[in-house]
């Protein structure tokens, strides 16, 4: 089987040249006909995403043109990673689905698409969650459906709700296609997917996470979720979380390793108070008045990584994709997977 491949211009036209070595049994790969050895060029090129439009190959032995022969190269234009590497979506029902990396790609942006969000921010994200993809392959060999970054739906269930589904798709495809087969690396490992919508102007870091860097976004401080403000009874309040509180009652909250909150006796992580109380970011201010407790919350989502809000300001100064990557994710590499030759 070939190892290696060139493509060369000879000022007519390119000339894939497929390489062999004595330490193989090429014989018989010599004295095939013709059409079986189109059809083993044509398979090596689908399987390695090498992007040949020409029709003349050439066989080389340890470095000696051995045989030339002209294919019809009826490739397919379908030549990105997106199209090619399979996922494998664990759904609610343990079931598995495969499907392309470009379906999985759709569905993410799909659920994030708002016109209000730049291209270049789109990019960015597609890059972070098509290394989770390969990240989740590699390690489980699976996506969970409902996971802590995205709960995926299929192309079916966007196209139900949407009424510009397919020039929707059209743009995302071409995101897709712009970014393809990129992703976020930060030593031995990809990065996971952290994205969030705004900050109170800054994002944190996280020593679970030594990618996670905390940078100044004041472009959030413009954003419609800077400051959410709810108003709860304390009847509500106590429902919600199955306590027992009044306008007496104390509320601190604890800043250790995970951020905490304590109500009278009853200790909550901050994530759940979140949670149970559908509250925007867990950066939040408490007010005890005499007949409600005022909850007010900064940004929206958890401040690690990415701010779309941010990104996408960023974006409108004329910077790319590469450019957002760099700020929010200052320790990661953007690399490009190749597919690898077959052996």
């Amino acid at each position: 089987m070939f190892y290696k491949y060139e493509i060369k211009n000879n000022g007519r036209e390119d000339i894939l040249y497929l390489h062999l070595t004595m330490q193989y049994e090429f014989s018989d790969e010599l004295t095939l006909e013709d059409k079986v050895v189109d059809f083993n060029a044509q398979n090596f090129i689908k399987t390695n995403n090498i992007k040949f439009r020409g029709n003349k190959i050439c066989l080389v032995i340890d470095g000696k043109i051995i045989k030339c022969m002209y294919i019809n190269n009826k490739i397919s234009n379908n030549n990105y990673i997106s199209d090619s590497f399979m996922v494998n979506i664990s759904l609610d029902d343990k079931a598995l689905c495969e499907i392309s990396l470009r379906e999985y790609l759709l569905s993410i942006l799909f659920s994030y698409y708002s016109s209000t969000i730049h291209i270049e921010t789109f990019k960015a994200m597609t890059i972070l969650f098509t290394g989770f993809a390969f990240k989740m392959m590699n390690d489980n060999n699976c996506i969970l459906s409902n996971n802590r970054f995205f709960k995926y739906y299929s192309l079916e269930y966007y196209k139900s709700q949407l009424n510009n589904y397919d020039e929707i798709k059209t743009i995302i495809n071409n995101i897709i296609n712009e970014v393809d087969g990129m992703y976020l690396f930060y030593e031995n490992d990809y990065i996971l997917p952290f994205i969030h919508y705004s900050n109170s102007g800054k994002t944190k870091n996280n020593k679970n996470y030594p990618y996670l860097s905390s940078v100044k976004s004041l472009w959030d401080l413009a954003s419609p979720y800077f400051i959410n403000i709810k108003d709860y009874s304390f009847d509500e309040i106590n429902k919600k979380l199955n306590i027992s509180i009044s306008s007496s009652s104390e509320i601190n909250i604890i800043k250790d390793n995970y951020k905490k909150i304590k109500i009278g006796n009853i200790i909550f992580s901050m994530q759940e108070f979140k949670n149970t109380l559908n509250l925007k970011s867990d950066d939040i201010y408490i007010i005890i008045n005499n007949d409600n407790l005022r909850i007010i919350s900064k940004g929206f989502g958890n401040s690690y990584g990415l701010s779309i809000f941010g990104a996408s300001e960023i974006a409108k100064n004329d910077c790319k994709y590469y450019h957002i990557l760099k700020y929010y994710f200052p320790k990661a590499k953007l690399l490009k997977k190749v597919k690898e030759l077959s052996k």
